[in-house]
């Protein structure tokens, strides 16, 4: 496990560092088409190799201060359920939040619990001022996510990003610490 990369508990999950052991899930879950098609960064087809590499720049990321990637587990029986981020913006006191689930557990509310976890850890342990988000506005459930968990919708940046040889709009969201009830976790 990481030194630099806190593990953290909810009533269902378990979200901690990610492990070379976790590589064949990964590829299995992230390799779903109908992942890939809600992501940005997530290739289809999801190739042999691309996961170890992937886990493997997570504590690089942490030590420079640039990001925190965790798995996230379901706590009764140790399942991987899919990934979560923080990137880390040390200038101007922000976080970006991004987050992707297997297939077979969306619609359950792990991610909204996750995200909700990983944006108080920010704010309360990382002293975040501002967490962003953004998603393709075609996926309603990840802005479901985000606006349960608080954040607001700030307005959608057409063409913005290229996916493949299409460029895409991005809907933004984000929440201030001020905004967010922190609860013990």
């Amino acid at each position: 496990m990481s030194a630099h990369i806190p593990t953290l508990h909810t009533a269902r999950l378990t979200i901690r560092p990610f492990a070379l052991a976790d590589a064949t899930n990964v590829q299995r879950l992230a390799g779903a088409a109908e992942v890939a098609a809600t992501t940005l960064n997530l290739p289809h087809p999801y190739l042999d190799g691309m996961a170890e590499t992937w886990i493997a720049g997570h504590e690089e990321r942490a030590e420079q201060g640039i990001g925190l990637t965790w798995a996230i587990v379901r706590r009764d029986d140790a399942v991987l359920l899919g990934a979560i981020s923080l990137g880390l913006h040390a200038r101007h006191p922000r976080g970006g939040l991004g987050y992707w689930l297997g297939v077979t557990y969306w619609n359950q509310g792990y991610t909204t619990e996750a995200a909700y976890r990983v944006v108080t850890y920010g704010f309360a342990e990382r002293g975040l001022y501002r967490i962003e988000a953004g998603c393709f506005p075609r996926n309603r459930g990840s802005s479901r996510v985000m606006e349960k968990i608080g954040m607001r919708y700030e307005g959608t940046l057409r063409g913005y990003l290229r996916k493949g040889e299409t460029m895409e709009d991005v809907a933004m969201y984000a929440v201030l610490r001020s905004e967010f009830p922190i609860q013990a976790g």
